[in-house]
């Protein structure tokens, strides 16, 4: 058992009000300057939809993540020392159109034009060439569009479902949406680490952070590729490769990333997860149908005393050990089981996790009232808007039990507190719809504070780093070593 720790997390999706608050966060942080303007470390996307770049989830465009042949796992883009042979040529980079070309505004028009009838307009000029620009795409640029038939009918997940189950999502009656917001998903077996030529991208062994050495990286591009999320991006003005890092200059103090400090719903959860690392080839060759339970059983449980041995054996101090067994993320994702990975099946084995959200029922506007027929108040999850191979597909690599399992036990919950707030149901009969979605009354307890009425600090359990004795450590090195602070090495002393 090769115990090591990563810093985890989990999206409440049911709580996400699309209000991108996050992604100004991060774009006013780390991507505000010129070369990376397009870049979104933190976006949000209205599902169905085809999101941000465009079309990213079908890899057989992109040709990221993993693949299965025979009992071999490699990356779908092809190893390292293939990739150095065609290093001038990758044929599956996403284009300026599935992103947006990058634009600003030529402001002194408003100022230096002449005397007119007419208003004075700023026109957009290219970042990139400099010339006028017609804007015909940007960010979150099919926010919303839930029955658009340029981008919510073209979204990927809808192959698995009939052309009759496609229409009816369609329908003005049925017609929802829902908001995904995604960053860098840090993961276990990242695609972007195994193709990278250079090596300049590599997971931080203290916390699992996935980041890009911006001195050895040399601008190929492989990694946008190898990433399934398309979350490296590429900056046209340094010619190096960028991509969220987590924040950890912040999480290393002690605070939250932006993305997740600055969310107005409240929906974003952080914490420590131990997981085993000697498993993370076998679980990541699982068939489709057993990825999610396969990820679940690589996380490991920090009340465990052989966990805990193996840990310490690590360098995993006991003060980490504490913050993984108050981790919320691990509440959300081993005893609960309510949260899930997006998109298991690309096998990169994601430590981002989502809570699928508890969508509306169908229903109908019969004189004036909102009609469920003989439906609950919150409908079975059968009735959903959305169906459920629609929800397999995003969350549970196909698996629509692993799904309705979630959303049965998440709609057992408001029942239960329903039952106890308004009465419409007896406590006796939510308590057995509980029992029928394999959920305790006090894990439903646990389950409705830590959704509706977490604490800061109920949210965001972050480890202590220590740095001052990593510091201590270094200066302690160099005076042995003779170094100065640049690297070069002292000259010896000298008798007097």
């Amino acid at each position: 058992m090769d115990v090591r720790a990563q810093i985890s997390m989990v999206f409440h999706l049911d709580k996400c009000i699309g209000c991108h608050t996050c992604s100004l966060a991060c774009k006013n942080v780390w991507t505000s300057r010129e070369g990376a303007e397009y870049m979104w470390w933190n976006n949000v996307e209205t599902k169905p939809g085809t999101g941000y770049p465009t079309l990213w989830e079908d890899q057989t465009k992109y040709r990221g993540g993993w693949e299965v042949k025979g009992n071999i796992l490699r990356p779908k883009l092809g190893r390292r020392l293939g990739l150095l042979s065609n290093i001038f040529f990758n044929p599956f980079l996403p284009t300026m159109d599935d992103y947006y070309e990058p634009w600003t505004y030529k402001y002194g028009q408003l100022f230096n034009a002449p005397q007119a009838d007419d208003q004075p307009t700023a026109r957009a000029v290219s970042k990139v060439t400099g010339k006028f620009l017609d804007v015909e795409a940007g960010p979150n640029w099919d926010d919303d569009m839930s029955g658009s038939s340029i981008y919510a009918r073209n979204d990927i997940n809808l192959s698995a479902l009939t052309d009759a189950e496609r229409e009816a999502l369609f329908r003005t009656e049925q017609m929802v949406f829902f908001y995904v917001p995604r960053i860098c998903n840090h993961c276990l077996n990242p695609g972007c680490v195994a193709v990278c030529p250079s090596g300049a991208i590599y997971k931080r062994a203290e916390d699992g952070v996935v980041v890009v050495s911006q001195e050895k990286c040399r601008g190929w591009r492989f990694c946008v590729s190898g990433c399934p999320y398309k979350k490296t991006y590429y900056n046209w003005k340094t010619g190096k490769s960028e991509k969220c890092m987590l924040c950890y200059p912040r999480i290393e103090t002690g605070q939250p990333s932006s993305c997740f400090h600055a969310c107005v719903g409240r929906i974003r959860y952080k914490g420590l997860l131990l997981y085993d690392a000697e498993r993370i080839e076998s679980v990541a060759k699982t068939p489709d149908a057993g990825l999610v339970e396969a990820q679940r059983s690589l996380i490991l449980d920090p009340n465990d005393e052989r966990v805990v041995a193996a840990a310490r054996k690590n360098g995993i101090g006991d003060d980490w050990i504490s913050v993984a067994r108050k981790s919320p993320v691990y509440k959300f994702v081993k005893e609960w089981g309510i949260a899930l990975p997006l998109h298991a099946e690309f096998r990169t084995l994601p430590m981002l996790f989502y809570v699928p959200p508890v969508l509306p029922v169908l229903a109908s506007n019969t004189n004036g009232s909102y009609d469920l027929g003989n439906r609950d108040f919150f409908g079975k999850v059968e009735d959903s808007r959305v169906p459920m191979k629609y929800m397999a597909h995003l969350f549970s690599a196909g698996n629509e039990e692993i799904v309705k399992k979630a959303l049965k036990k998440l709609m057992a919950v408001r029942a239960y507190q329903q039952a106890k707030s308004v009465g419409n149901l007896s406590v006796g009969q939510a308590s057995a719809q509980l029992a029928e979605a394999g959920c305790s009354t006090d894990e439903a307890e646990a389950i409705f504070r830590m959704t509706a009425l977490p604490r800061f600090e109920d949210r965001f359990v972050l480890p202590p780093y220590h740095r001052e004795e990593a510091i201590e450590t270094t200066t302690e090195t160099i005076k042995q070593k003779g170094e100065t602070g640049l690297g070069f090495t002292r000259p010896p002393k000298r008798g007097p």
